[in-house]
């Protein structure tokens, strides 16, 4: 082996040697800036991700984990509404939620953000030792309400133009009333908008457990100092 072959092999060893003692540290060792900047990191990198992967076209209709179907109590009515010929506004409506979903979504980033603004040094610290899926229970939390009222209208707008949703909506407005259906299924809108955001919160939880376990892989320095200061 020539000298200068050792000595670049050396010298790859020594960097990752370095590279691997930075973040070895242990939680304790973390300061409260360290720790806020990370999770803020890995919030914005969770929200940014979730948001480009479901607010574009077929972004939910692609996606089986997260792909909308019809509500329960019309799935099992299937066959007679196959059977009646309204198969064909069924298949419709379907692809109408979804896309009702991706534009809604679309618009959740700012309200998402504005949440890991809010973050204190104690939800960091939750955050980092609440398991795997505290980055999306502080999304959840923060963010599920407003979310919802922004949502709703977006989403009632896109599956209003189905004729379906409608008769769909006054039957089970009805159903509602007496007990016989969940409230999340009286309304169309008010089924994917709860869909939407189970979607969203979803593929935020995807890229937070995807963080934990490879924070160095994730490229950015902040995030492999923080979440690999927890292996």
């Amino acid at each position: 082996m020539s000298i200068h072959h050792f000595s670049k092999t050396a010298l790859t060893v020594s960097l990752g040697l370095i590279a691997s003692a930075a973040f070895a540290l242990s939680l304790s060792d973390l300061s409260n800036t360290d720790a806020s900047s990370g999770v803020k990191a890995a919030l914005e990198k969770g929200a940014t991700v979730a948001v480009s992967k479901l607010g574009v076209e077929n972004g939910f209709l692609n996606n089986p984990k997260v792909k909308i179907g019809v509500p329960s109590v019309m799935e099992k009515a299937m066959p007679i509404l196959r059977m009646t010929g309204q198969g064909k506004k069924v298949d419709e409506l379907t692809v109408s939620m979804n896309h009702a979903a991706e534009s809604a979504v679309s618009l959740a980033k700012p309200l998402l953000l504005n949440a890991v603004k809010s973050m204190s040094v104690t939800d960091a610290k939750n955050i980092l030792t609440g398991g795997d899926t505290a980055v999306t229970d502080f999304f959840r939390q923060k963010t599920a309400t407003p979310l919802n009222e922004q949502f709703l209208p977006v989403v009632k707008k896109i599956t209003d133009k189905n004729g379906l949703s409608a008769q769909y909506n006054a039957v089970m407005g009805k159903a509602g009333s007496s007990g016989l259906v969940s409230k999340d299924e009286t309304t169309v809108e008010g089924y994917v908008t709860k869909r939407a955001l189970d979607g969203l919160y979803t593929m935020i939880a995807e890229e937070e457990k995807a963080i934990r376990a490879d924070p160095v892989g994730s490229g950015s320095a902040i995030l492999g100092k923080v979440f690999g200061a927890l292996k």
